[in-house]
């Protein structure tokens, strides 16, 4: 039934993850190691957790796994026949050894099921399919059963897990007993409706089902129908007690699967004997205790299982949760490690902040992306609000203090180089594989010496004997016995218990000892798996130690422009060499002179890095006892091998503060040097331009300078004179010198100050690529240089280019290209518009046309659809039209300056090209645009406005200032605006339709008293004699008009002014305090508006709102947490209920249930606890019982939490319906009348036909979204091999 209603969800766990973030260079990596657990896990297929869960319980069951492993080869088979033919191999319970001992002996994280699954033959997308784990255990075992059929373990499942139960039906005439007999592998028990595993157990095991009135049984005795009562027993109880908890359901009303996550409470220790049938045995024949919990988290579609298990056998290394290692008892110890490794914190200094943080982390390093954040533990502010300004982004901070820090794990980590911690990669040394085999020796000296400590002051606090794990499918931690309770409830809670009995003790050797009662052939084999993995491992890490460095050489480079250059282009100037990071600097200095036979002198390394401006060099390695590893080189680094003074007898200046930076020198090229070496670095504007005559324009040079260098020195390193100006692109510079080339007119550069001549390249915020123009006071002579203030402008002859113009019926179908006609036109930035299209007009031969007839140009987006016109008074540049691209020549009018050119449409917001133009002033109102556009349209009448479309293309909200300018509204050129019909209220006023609520018995406009109480005879009326609209018996309103008020009006105002409508003007009402208003959603009753001198405007009231008058026989002044509420007396012994009658219940000071039966007894004078309440859902023609008190408790908080009827799961608000039933004299607790049932009914047989693919009769339509496509269900079987 629920084939695959849990899907894996991506959460932790759920998945193996890598103990370390390294990536491999080549072959497959190694299964990471055993974490502090010392347990294995089971790695998930995709959905297979179900399967894992299970599997470790069973792992977990010593006998279990004892008896299985007592099957040798004589018995089984070997796996190496199974494909022999005629050869009998028992090849699933050969697996499932072989899984179980890899579980034990393998030294790795997690261990696969491939293997086994493979022997279910289930192909390669089952292992994706999620099935329930309740029933893979009841098939597992079959197959087991099945595969273990002429074995001496054929009946061990039998004996481990078979119980019986005896029911048995008993006459109340004759006494006649008649007893069955029921054979169980595990109990399934109820969860819906009980609070507890002992209360499911009573039910089913002590409460007796009597069969009396109209279903009576039949005694074979008697030979007729009599009274008689059926119970049940157990009567053999297996050494182990399997509880699966019946967690998932179905509703048949809402026709849809649901999840139980009420609070559901289970012992870790039970007594069986009230629920068996012979209770004269030892206390200790009846108790069980808790060993395994498999636990479901998620919903009925979707979930992943993980479980909790109790270690027997004590294999695994138990410590503390993280989360609760706190300093409690270790307080003093910790001060004295904190003493040794913490410095003295000074939070205004970053270093050692910084420094702080890494020490007290136990394995000295932090990653990288988590230190902005423990900084801002730590300290309380963020790096970028405390440090950036001064000391630069965090990274470069780090680099910049290499002698305190270094970047470990390709940079993923950072750590502290006094206390590097043991690289993955870097192997241990003899002495520390001696000390460290263990997991639970720190291999911290100080930690070593407290740990002794430590151990006896946590031992009290620890239960003695077998600890919990929580094992998740690859992840394996530790747990403690009290986190079990927070599996009783919730998304995340119980789903299968697993318990033995008390009296089953395990053998001392059995203790610690995970290769008891092993077979030694699975145990040589799981010795092989571990050196081979070792063997791995050692490869994997020969592998991941062999970095690739590129050695630079000082003899093939020369120092130029700041950087070092290759001398010869022709010649690579590095060299390849492969290193094993572990070893040396100094291993690494004597390769190098080894390689390098011609060396002479001193040999310095260092660090360098590959910039656009050329290579420049970092941190010398001087301690040559330091690993590469701990010197932070890594594959692909680059280093210079030099005699650490010089090039070519060239100081070169290293570090972070020299970087050199590339700069682009622009230099005016006035056409006298027209003949420029190209050798020289330098590039000419216009022959980038593309131009055929060679005019003046502008040359480039890439030049290197030291970041370090001040601008005064760049002047004299270009040789420029003292009096020469040095300017940098203007903001927007850059793309206003692409526009140049592109079309738009000349680019802007700004003057560096005087004052800047003293402020080095960084401080200017200067980086690579940037331009620097160099300009004479002579060059301000040519045209081609303008300047005014601290800006230069600078027009060259690439703004001389032109604009494309076609000309051609536009959006037409079967429109061809060709058809279209397309000219140049010779253009510049300067050059009006308007001069642009009479050139098109001339070229095009359009003067031929009808006279007067006009054109405009026009863009065309990437769509194909037609843009504004642009303003013809306006030049090329102003108007931000770009040269080289194409205009289109239109019939139509262009704007001025001061015009707008407006889409507009009638009704309805237009489909694309559907709607009409028209040019208006920017300074014109909306009413005088909206005159116009009528006037367009040929249609007069003052009920017409305007409104805008929304962000959707949809009718928006209308323009409510119609003597505003539409410049002030900010409507701009190109925007659609929308004529609709009908006129605005006035500035400030809502306009809201009125209904009128109707009693349909008298069809008045008047309201039942229902607080009056009549003498006359008692009317029993049923839910649903006329429809409800909401609140008690009301029928459909009825239209009553419009009202238009301010908003900021009151409650009362808009009452009297309700009283004038027509409809209402033969009513006498002595106050509006007689008048109920309710605001109406969707043609439904939803709230009431209350607080008589509230103003609209605080009431949320907008524009088109629809509201409800209800008359009333008395005043009525409902205060801000009063509810109005419909409540209905039960009939006695009948199915139907009293007349309805209103009452107000003053939630202020409490809403819970207790509170509302306590008014509920007030009101109709009974005892508070003889009442019980349910609330209505007409929608779904069901009632929700109200508890009298609430059993749901916060995991969080552990406290109970007082349940608010005004919040989840009941949300009362005003005209709710409550049902009463009051038990004195009432024995039935259902509430559902026949009136609800035909109603079930209904909504039964439309979502059937709904299944069906048609749409059921009655129904309103709707559109519904996209819903969660599931996977087919297929069931779940293991195929088992003929043993017979």
């Amino acid at each position: 039934m629920f084939g695959n209603l849990f899907e894996e969800e991506e959460e932790e766990g759920s998945s193996s993850t890598s103990s370390s973030g390294r990536v491999a260079k080549g072959g497959d990596e190694p299964p990471p190691p055993r974490g502090r657990s010392n347990l294995c896990g089971i790695k998930n297929q995709g959905g297979t957790c179900y399967l894992n869960s299970l599997l470790q319980t069973l792992l977990f069951t010593p006998e279990f796994r004892e008896e299985l492993f007592s099957l040798g080869p004589a018995e089984l088979g070997c796996l190496e026949d199974k494909d022999k033919p005629g050869a009998k191999v028992r090849v699933i319970p050969l697996e499932l050894q072989k899984l179980f001992a890899s579980l034990l002996l393998v030294d790795q994280q997690s261990a696969s099921t491939a293997n086994l699954t493979n022997s279910f033959g289930w192909n390669s997308s089952e292992g994706t399919n999620q099935h329930d784990v309740q029933e893979l255990n009841r098939i597992l075992f079959s197959a087991l059963e099945h595969s273990l059929v002429g074995t001496t373990a054929s009946t061990f499942i039998h004996q481990l897990y078979h119980g019986t139960i005896v029911n048995s039906i008993v006459c109340k005439e004759c006494g006649n007993v008649s007893q069955r007999q029921e054979d169980f592998l595990d109990l399934t028990v109820c969860v819906c409706g009980v609070s507890s595993l002992e209360e499911a157990l009573w039910n089913m095991f002590v409460e007796e089902e009597l069969f009396e009135g109209n279903n009576l049984y039949r005694c074979a005795q008697c030979d007729r129908l009599v009274t008689a009562a059926k119970s049940a027993k157990l009567k053999k109880l297996p050494p182990f007690m399997t509880m699966s908890l019946l967690r998932f359901s179905f509703d048949f009303a809402k026709c849809e699967r649901y999840k139980e996550m009420g609070r559901y409470n289970f012992p870790l220790t039970i007594n069986l004997r009230a629920f068996c049938e012979e209770t004269d045995a030892e206390d200790s024949d009846y108790s069980y205790e808790l060993f395994s919990v498999i636990i479901h988290k998620g919903g009925c579609y979707g979930g992943h299982y993980h479980v909790y298990i109790k270690d027997i056998d004590q294999l695994g290394q138990w410590e503390p949760p993280e989360e609760e290692c706190k300093p409690k008892t270790q307080k003093n110890v910790k001060e004295d490690i904190k003493q040794v490794c913490e410095p003295k914190l000074q939070e205004d200094d970053p270093l050692s902040v910084i420094t702080a943080i890494i020490a007290q982390e136990s394995s000295k390093s932090v990653l990288t992306d988590q230190l902005g954040q423990k900084l801002m533990d730590k300290i309380g502010s963020s790096w970028s609000k405390k440090f950036k300004k001064h000391y630069g982004p965090i990274g470069k901070f780090l680099q910049s203090h290499n002698d305190v820090f270094m970047l470990v794990a390709n940079g993923t980590r950072v750590a502290l180089k006094v206390n590097l911690p043991r690289p993955v990669t870097e192997p241990p040394g003899p002495e520390e594989q001696t000390t460290n085999s263990d997991p639970s020796t720190p291999s911290d000296p100080v930690a070593a010496e407290q740990q002794p400590e430590l151990d006896q002051k946590s031992e009290p606090e620890q239960k003695q004997g077998s600890h919990w794990f929580d094992l998740n499918d690859s992840t394996v931690t530790s747990i403690r016995e009290s986190d079990i309770e927070k599996q009783f409830q919730g998304k995340e809670s119980a789903y299968m218990l697993f318990y033995r009995k008390t009296q089953l003790h395990r053998p001392s050797e059995a203790l610690n000892n995970p290769q008891y009662k092993i077979p030694l052939n699975l145990i040589q084999m799981a010795q092989e798996e571990n050196i081979k993995i070792q063997k791995m491992r050692e490869e994997f890490e020969a592998t991941n130690n062999t970095v690739e460095l590129r050695l630079h050489l000082a003899p093939s480079y020369r120092l130029l422009s700041g950087a070092l250059q290759p001398i010869s282009k022709e010649q690579t100037s590095s060299t390849n060499l492969s290193f094993d990071r572990r070893n040396t600097v100094g291993d690494l200095r004597l390769a190098i002179y080894q390689k390098e036979e011609l060396w002479e002198g001193d040999m310095a390394l260092t660090v360098a890095r590959s910039l656009p401006a050329g290579l420049h060099l970092y941190n010398t390695l001087t301690d040559d006892s330091v690993s590469l590893y701990s010197a932070g080189i890594c594959t692909n680094s680059d280093l210079f091998v030099w005699n650490g003074r010089e090039v070519c007898g060239a100081t070169v200046l290293i570090g972070a503060e020299w970087e050199p930076v590339l700069l682009n020198v622009v230099r005016p090229n006035l056409g006298e040097d027209g003949d420029q070496e190209e050798g020289d670095g330098f590039e000419s504007e216009e022959g980038r331009g593309g131009f055929e005559n060679g005019g003046p324009g502008l040359k480039r040079e890439a030049r290197g300078f030291a970041g370090a260098a001040t601008l005064g020195e760049v002047r004299e390193a270009l040789g420029e004179p003292e009096e020469c100006l040095l300017c940098q692109e203007h903001k927007g510079g850059k793309r206003a010198e692409q526009a140049a080339g592109e079309g738009g007119g000349a680019s802007g550069w700004r003057v560096f100050p005087p004052d800047d001549m003293q402020r080095t390249l960084k401080e200017l915020s200067l980086k690579d690529g940037d331009a620097l123009l160099v300009l004479e006071p002579q060059s301000f002579d040519s045209s081609m240089f303008a300047l005014n203030g601290d800006v230069v402008t600078v027009t060259t002859p690439s703004d001389c280019r032109w604009l494309q113009v076609e000309f051609g019926p536009h959006g037409g179908e079967g429109e061809k290209e060709e058809e279209r006609k397309k000219i140049k036109v010779p253009a510049t930035g300067n050059m009006l518009l308007c001069e642009v299209k009479q050139r098109a007009i001339e070229e095009l031969q359009l003067q031929e046309q009808p006279p007067g007839a006009q054109y405009c140009l026009r863009h065309v987006d990437c769509t194909g659809k037609l843009l504004p016109p642009v303003c013809e008074e306006l030049s090329v540049r102003d108007a931000g039209v770009r040269l080289m691209t194409t205009l289109t020549l239109c019939p139509g009018n262009a704007p001025k300056a001061s015009q707008l050119f407006l889409h507009f449409s009638v009704g309805t917001a237009p489909s694309a090209g559907m709607e009409m133009d028209i040019i208006v002033e920017k300074t014109c109102t909306v009413k005088e645009c909206l005159k116009a556009m009528l006037d367009a349209v040929g249609l007069d009448g003052t009920c017409w406005h305007l409104r805008r479309l929304d962000w959707c293309e949809d009718v928006g909200e209308p323009i409510m200032d119609e003597d505003v300018s539409l410049s002030e509204l900010k409507i701009n050129n190109g925007e659609t605006l929308i004529v609709t019909e009908g006129q605005l209220p006035p500035k400030g006023f809502l306009k809201l339709s009125v209904w009128l609520c109707l009693d349909p018995r008298t069809d008045s406009a008047v309201s039942m008293d229902f607080n009056h109480t009549d003498n006359g005879p008692t009317e029993v009326v049923t839910v649903g004699d006329s429809p409800p609209l909401g609140v008690g018996n009301m029928a459909e309103p009825r239209s009553a008009g419009q009202v238009e008020i301010s908003d900021e009006a009151t409650l009362e105002d808009l009452k009297t002014q309700v009283l004038t409508l027509p409809a209402l003007q033969d009513v006498c009402v002595p106050t509006t305090a007689f008048m109920r208003m309710w605001q109406l959603e969707g043609r439904r009753l939803s709230r009431i508006l209350r607080g008589q001198q509230l103003t609209l405007k605080k009431l949320k009231l907008s524009s088109g709102t629809d509201l409800c008058v209800q008359l009333l026989l008395k005043e009525e002044d409902l205060g801000p947490k009063d509810v109005m509420l419909n409540v209905k007396m039960g009939v006695p012994g009948e199915r139907c209920f009293y007349p309805p009658e209103e009452l107000v219940w003053d939630a202020t000071r409490d809403s819970s249930p207790r509170s509302l039966r306590t008014c509920l007894a007030e009101h109709y004078g009974l005892s508070p606890d003889s009442l019980l309440l349910a609330k209505h859902q007409p929608d779904k023609h069901i009632w929700e019982e109200i508890s009298n008190w609430s059993q749901q408790v916060s995991k969080k908080k552990k406290k109970r939490k007082a349940e608010s009827l005004l919040g989840a799961p009941f949300h009362l608000k005003d005209g709710d319906t409550i049902g009463i039933k009051n038990l004195l004299i009432d024995n039935s607790r259902d509430f559902l009348t026949l009136e609800d049932e035909q109603g079930q009914q209904r909504l039964r047989e439309q979502a059937e036909q709904r299944r069906k693919g048609g749409k059921a009769a009655g129904e309103p339509q709707k559109t519904t979204g996209p819903t969660k496509s599931r996977k087919p269900e297929v069931a779940l079987s293991i195929n088992v091999g003929v043993f017979r």
